[in-house]
């Protein structure tokens, strides 16, 4: 529990110890006057957020706010309209209503296909509010891919904008799933294509959230092998929203731009759900999606303090502004990076350019996100090539015999905490190998150094094998990013008849450079030990990303070892 310093310090100054001090004698009157004082002037509002037991659900969290911070900023479509806490928190009320007179049960799968919209925050919130379980999924899928996602978490109902979607729906079809429109009329009421009885808020107030409700269902991404369906529940959304506000200490000044797809949990969980559940505010782009564009004006007009990107979209905000920089930039109290490993060079021009702190941090679906962080300055120094410090959860460094590793020991992370998902859905496979000696393997080779921050290493499927040598391709792309005319690069294991696997890579050149193959070497050797040196660079103007830009390295292995 935390308490508010200003309600224990007058307790402590009128112990009998402290008052019959002879320096108390002097300085009580003019201490318990300034504290006094303070005490009305802040109300003792952090007595009121932290004396209470936090809620143990993410719908327990977001009441919380509308009640404390009503008349706040919530969310912001950029140019068009604004929504409070407390108007946001009546839209859901009203749409989890909606969705219970149409049939929806506790348990029911809704998908959910949206661009970053109003419509998706309302019916998902409001989704997981009726105790059902929201599975956002990408838009720009195919009918196939719809199929899958859509059969695989036994989705209920299909909810989209109301423009639709063509492949959702025909797979949705296909399925016998049924479908809905879903439209926010002039930030008024939202509403649903669903047929039911009259809508009415009491049917809704009588439904109590419970810890234990699956929330969230989301599919792994996949890198290396097929996509694994991930429940989350309302505690595991809850403890890893508060982990987040933690690290980053967000508050209801907070306000940031939401720059990836929410259908992911980075962007849903560290931009979305962990502002609102401290009071902050968000913006959506009026396009629906990120714009080089307007990300700028976007962040100046709301008084962004901070935002979250993946190393894609940090390189992009980066060139653009190398070509056509702002006048003058917000100032922000730190920038996030996450979900793919940033090059320390790039993290250097992030700072150089923007003057505010970049901050990479750990996370993955099976953990609803959050794993590790870099901290705030204030709270510690953070370092580049480093993911951080663990946040809330245990974390340690595993062999193969599930032994436990001493700092700069290399070996498997792994973790355990309220915020990591009890198992993958109808693959009891996929659970037996991943939770073992009583802990989640998230399949990452990594190792703390001596003042505890983690440090990864690869993917254990990823890890190039050359002779006996493991190789982190993490290392190469690092080293590789640092040269002044390479924009994007990837290294991966090729198959060697004399080493069993050989190191190559692919650049994507930034724009007007005339970089060969051999100045990749000798940049690389002169950089590099001489084993993880790319024996051969393969020239590209794109390369397979995953929906939020991950690079998918295994399909950047197999596309270019088609071609030898």
């Amino acid at each position: 529990m935390v308490v508010c310093n200003f309600c224990v310090l007058p307790y402590y100054i009128r112990s009998p110890t402290y008052e019959n001090s002879p320096r108390s004698r002097k300085a009580f009157p003019l201490l318990a006057s300034f504290i006094n004082l303070m005490l009305s002037r802040f109300q003792c509002r952090s007595q009121q957020i932290t004396m209470q037991q936090a809620p143990t659900t993410l719908t327990g969290l977001l009441h919380r706010v509308a009640g404390i911070f009503p008349s706040r900023r919530a969310v912001s479509v950029s140019g068009k309209f604004d929504l409070t806490h407390s108007r946001l928190h009546h839209l859901v009320e009203l749409a989890a209503s909606g969705l219970l007179s149409a049939g929806i049960k506790p348990g029911d799968v809704v998908a959910l296909t949206f661009p970053n919209t109003v419509e998706f925050i309302i019916t998902f919130l409001a989704v997981i509010r009726a105790r059902a379980t929201a599975a956002p999924l990408n838009a720009a899928y195919t009918a196939e891919e719809f199929e899958f996602y859509l059969s695989d978490s036994d989705s209920k109902l299909l909810l989209t904008s109301k423009e639709g979607n063509e492949p959702a729906q025909a797979a949705a079809s296909k399925l016998n799933i049924p479908h809905a429109t879903a439209w926010l009329a002039e930030a008024e009421e939202l509403s649903l294509s669903l047929s039911s009885t009259e809508s009415a808020i009491d049917s809704v107030s009588e439904i109590a959230n419970d810890a234990s409700d699956v929330a969230l269902f989301l599919h792994t991404s996949g890198t290396t092998s097929r996509p694994k369906g991930v429940p989350l529940t309302q505690h595991n959304l809850a403890s890893s929203v508060e982990n987040i506000k933690s690290v980053y200490r967000l508050t209801e000044s907070d306000s940031t731009v939401i720059v990836l797809p929410l259908f992911h949990v980075h962007g849903l969980l560290a931009a979305l759900l962990s502002s609102l559940a401290a009071g902050a505010a968000v913006v959506l782009p009026e396009a629906g999606r990120f714009s080089a564009s307007t990300f700028w004006s976007d962040m100046a007009r709301y008084d962004a303090t901070w935002y979250t990107a993946v190393p894609t979209v940090h390189q992009i905000v980066l060139e653009r502004h190398l070509k056509n920089a702002e006048p003058v930039y917000p100032k922000l109290r730190f920038i996030r990076s996450c979900s793919a490993s940033l090059a320390p060079a790039i993290l250097e021009r992030l700072e150089e350019a923007f003057g505010a702190p970049v901050l990479e941090a750990y996370a993955m679906t099976e953990a609803s996100h959050l794993m590790s962080s870099n901290p705030l300055p204030e709270d510690g120094p953070h370092r580049a090539g480093s993911v951080g410090k663990p946040v809330g959860q245990e974390m340690v460094i595993l062999n193969e015999n599930g032994e436990i590793q001493k700092n700069e020991v290399k070996g498997e992370i792994c973790i355990r905490g309220p915020n990591v998902t009890k198992g993958y859905k109808n693959n009891p496979d996929a659970n037996d190998s991943a939770f073992q000696f009583g802990w989640f393997h998230t399949g990452d080779i990594g190792f703390f150094d001596s003042d505890g921050y983690l440090h990864l290493v690869g993917r254990i499927k990823e890890l190039i094998n050359r002779g006996g040598e493991k190789i982190s391709p993490i290392e190469v792309d690092a080293v590789l990013l640092s040269h002044p005319d390479i924009a994007q690069a990837v290294a991966f294991g090729v198959p060697d008849d004399k080493y069993g696997e050989e190191i190559n890579c692919a650049i994507i050149p930034k724009e007007g450079s005339n970089i060969d193959e051999a100045e990749v070497q000798r940049f690389s050797k002169k950089n590099l030990a001489a084993f993880k040196v790319p024996k051969k660079v393969f020239f590209t103007d794109s390369l397979p990303k995953t929906a939020t830009g991950k690079i998918l390295r295994r399909l950047v292995a197999e596309h270019f070892v088609s071609q030898t």
